[in-house]
C-alpha cells in the first residue's frame, strides 16, 4: 500500500508539468483567458513547471505546493467564476480540487520544511 501512496506523488505532480509545457506551447491561443496577455500564460506555464519539478525533486516542495494551491484558487476567482455563473462549472471545480490537493500535499506529503515549517 505504501508503494501506491508513493505513486500518488508522481500522479499529482506530473500533470502540472504537462500543463506547464502546454501553456508555453499555446500561449497565444490561451491569452484570451489571461486578459489578452500572453506573458501571463508564459508566467503561469513556468510556475506550473517549477512547482512540478519542486514536488518531484522534493526540494522546497512544501512552499511550491502551497503557492500552487494559491495560484489555483486565484484562477478560480479570476478566470473560472464568470463561466461558472453561466453554467460551465467544470474548470472551476477542477481548479478548486487542485488547490485543495496541493494544500493536502503540502501538509501530508511534502518533506522540505526549510522555508515554511
Amino acid at each position: 500500500m505504501n508503494a501506491l501512496h508513493n505513486l500518488g506523488k508522481y500522479l499529482f505532480a506530473l500533470p502540472f508539468a504537462v500543463f506547464g509545457v502546454l501553456h508555453l506551447m499555446n500561449a497565444n491561443a490561451m491569452a484570451g483567458l489571461a486578459y489578452g496577455q500572453a506573458w501571463l500564460v508564459y508566467l503561469t506555464g513556468a510556475c506550473l513547471i517549477a512547482a512540478a519539478a519542486s514536488m518531484l525533486l522534493g526540494k522546497y516542495d512544501k512552499l511550491a505546493s502551497t503557492l500552487l494551491g494559491i495560484m489555483m484558487l486565484v484562477f478560480v476567482f479570476a478566470i473560472h467564476l464568470k463561466p461558472a455563473m453561466a453554467g460551465d462549472m467544470g474548470q472551476l471545480l477542477k481548479d478548486t480540487m487542485l488547490a485543495g490537493g496541493a494544500w493536502i500535499y503540502a501538509k501530508y506529503v511534502a518533506t522540505d520544511n526549510s522555508v515554511i515549517g
